[in-house]
């Protein structure tokens, strides 16, 4: 202990505990706006699961932005329909997910089944590309927050050491040891069903479909879903209560046999397999001092909906570029903001996955656009601004809808593609180039005459709605910061946010 007391300090900018999806995420952006940090997990090796398959439109948006939804994408594929089964071997099929089609202010209408495993593999290539990899089999014993940043005692592979971060995030999962440190509460309740998950090799079902077996009786309800990207199914169901389950493919065999009626299902193999109980629980509070909580160490969820991870993922992406702008010169009070977003919208989610699971005990599997997260947004947050208030269609604070525009060169644009990146984006309609001063980390656009860009369909003007002479600014995570129509209002906001003006030659 002495020894390791005395070690050298390594100084980083962000101490991550939990190399998961929002611990990935956060790496990616810090990353990819040059703040050191380090990545840590206590696994000695990549989870290796499918537990969080779902990846919501919102999710694949941020993606997009984060460099790596092609590579999603290519790693899953779409739902398949249901085929539920009658006690007489019956069967109906029908369409779990909605499909729609995509629109030009929404892309991505459909959700993605990828196993959690893959979407993480993806997550880590792309923190290669940028230089950065987890630092597996390294835990976090303890940490001290004294005001001017934390100090916190790792023990690795290298035995014990200790390292100075100006803030400290807690990505690691429903039992946190950061939110356990912290003495934060964690209410919530268990929610009456305990249920298994696995990841098997398994013989005598098409692929085609989702098969669902036991009919409206929950006690008896067997689901086996084909794993995209994978050659396995994802097999779920609940188990009593209390008791040891076997979650080997013997016992899961039993288990498939006794709900089926059928002898020609055979698991071969299993890959992964966990008896859970099922809880719904959000944090008292995401912050205290330099120390921040992130997805499951903030709040857990039911898996009906798929929200988990995807509330995961958006936590990291809303925080990581308020810790860069803080580090690079914004007031800190901007950070109280992360709080403020991400919480309401926790605790909104929590209520739909249990609404969701009460569905699902009365058979109702369904799934539309009240679990795809393209309507989440901030309008009560202190940095949404509207000058002067609107009174209908997009507020400052909702997520920034994407647009097809032409530029002045003659192609043709997304929005999306130049919202891409650590940066903030201007866009007047119809103003005066030149009107707001440019700065580092700061993009600019025109819409209309003498702009760069044109909107010629009128994409922009109907998802956006603004008065001719009026800018919105948005935010580096998507989403509106503000709307205004004169740039007095618009300098004063880049200020409180960390965005100075370049200095003129």
């Amino acid at each position: 202990m002495e020894q390791a007391a005395t070690a050298a300090t390594v100084q980083v900018d962000v101490l991550i505990c939990g190399a998961g999806a929002a611990g990935l995420t956060l790496a990616i952006d810090l990353a990819r706006r040059g703040l050191s940090f380090r990545l840590i997990e206590k696994m000695a090796a990549p989870f290796y699961g499918s537990r969080g398959k779902g990846i919501q439109p919102r999710t694949q948006e941020v993606f997009e932005d984060l460099g790596i939804l092609d590579r999603i994408v290519a790693a899953g594929g779409n739902y398949p329909p249901e085929r539920r089964y009658a006690s007489d071997g019956s069967h109906v099929d029908t369409a779990v997910i909605e499909h729609r089609s995509p629109t030009p202010s929404e892309p991505y209408p459909t959700p993605l089944m990828v196993p959690q495993f893959l979407t993480e593999s993806v997550m880590r290539e792309r923190l290669a590309e940028l230089g950065h990899a987890p630092v597996f089999g390294c835990e976090l014993l303890g940490f001290e927050d004294d005001g001017g940043g934390v100090t916190a005692r790792l023990a690795g592979r290298q035995g014990e050491t200790m390292l100075r971060a100006r803030w400290l995030v807690g990505a690691d999962g429903g039992r946190s040891l950061v939110r356990h440190a912290l003495d934060i509460g964690f209410p919530g309740k268990t929610l009456g069903v305990r249920a298994v998950v696995a990841d098997v090799m398994l013989t005598g079902l098409e692929r085609d479909f989702w098969h669902r077996f036991g009919g409206d009786d929950l006690s008896r309800q067997i689901m086996l879903c084909p794993l995209a990207g994978t050659d396995m199914f994802q097999l779920q169901g609940p188990i009593p209560a209390s008791g040891e389950i076997d979650l080997s493919a013997p016992g899961l065999n039993r288990l498939v046999a006794e709900r089926t009626g059928r002898d020609d299902i055979r698991i071969e193999s299993v890959a992964w397999a966990s008896a859970y109980t099922m809880h719904a629980r959000l944090a008292d509070r995401y912050r205290v001092g330099n120390v921040f909580l992130v997805g499951d160490a903030a709040h857990i969820h039911p898996p009906t909906g798929g929200q988990g991870l995807n509330t995961s993922v958006q936590d990291a992406y809303n925080l990581s570029w308020k810790l860069a702008a803080v580090a690079r010169g914004a007031d800190h009070t901007l950070l109280d903001s992360y709080e403020q977003e991400r919480r309401p919208v926790a605790a909104s989610m929590l209520g739909l996955a249990t609404r969701l699971l009460d569905a699902h005990r009365r058979g109702d599997t369904r799934r539309g656009r009240e679990v795809q997260q393209l309507d989440i947004g901030y309008r009560g947050s202190a940095l949404a601004m509207e000058q002067p208030a609107r009174t209908a269609g997009l507020a400052a604070g909702d997520r920034a809808p994407d647009a097809l525009v032409w530029s002045a060169a003659g192609q043709s644009k997304r929005l999306f593609d130049l919202f891409q990146g650590p940066h903030w984006t201007m866009l007047g309609y119809h103003a005066q180039r030149g009107a707001i001063a440019p700065r580092p980390g700061l993009h600019i656009h025109v819409l209309g005459p003498h702009g760069d860009l044109y909107d010629e369909n009128h994409y922009f003007r109907a998802a956006y709605a603004l008065a001719a002479g009026s800018w919105v600014l948005v935010r580096p995570d998507g989403h509106v910061g503000a709307i205004a129509s004169t740039t007095e209002t618009l300098e004063n906001y880049l200020l409180k946010v960390g965005l100075i003006p370049a200095a003129r030659p």
